[in-house]
């Protein structure tokens, strides 16, 4: 299993516990022992908790991070970021910043992107993708 790079939604369902989705992290943390995602999938779940004053779960996924691999968002990734945007314009694809600047992490850093949403990033090439709902 190679290394990966969790996005929000199968970061959300790793914290919530989601039944395939455990399973798959649990085989996942026995072979590399932590989790990697973006600083910008930090950020999304984060910025959630605030939303609705979830003190305690905002606890939670702090002690949660700082036993995780959390990738920074430099200069590099968005101008990689910035040449997926022109591309997906060019090509009329999904063009959201935040998923292309994860997808720009996951590139950079060599990791396969776990994600839900496969549809998004599925036209990024060299992009390797995983989703962890599948069993």
């Amino acid at each position: 299993m190679d290394p990966t790079l969790l996005d929000t939604d199968i970061l959300s369902e790793v914290i919530k516990q989601h039944e395939v989705v455990k399973q798959h992290a649990a085989a996942y943390l026995a072979l590399h022992g932590q989790f990697a995602f973006s600083a910008l999938v930090r950020f999304e779940i984060e910025r959630g908790y605030k939303e609705k004053q979830a003190s305690a779960q905002r606890a939670r996924f702090a002690v949660f991070c700082r036993h995780s691999l959390v990738l920074a968002i430099c200069d590099g990734i968005l101008d990689r970021a910035g040449e997926l945007w022109a591309l997906a314009r060019r090509h009329r694809q999904p063009h959201g910043d935040a998923d292309l600047i994860i997808a720009a992490r996951a590139l950079d850093s060599q990791r396969v992107l776990v994600t839900g949403n496969t549809a998004h990033f599925a036209w990024i090439p060299a992009l390797r993708l995983l989703d962890w709902r599948l069993p």
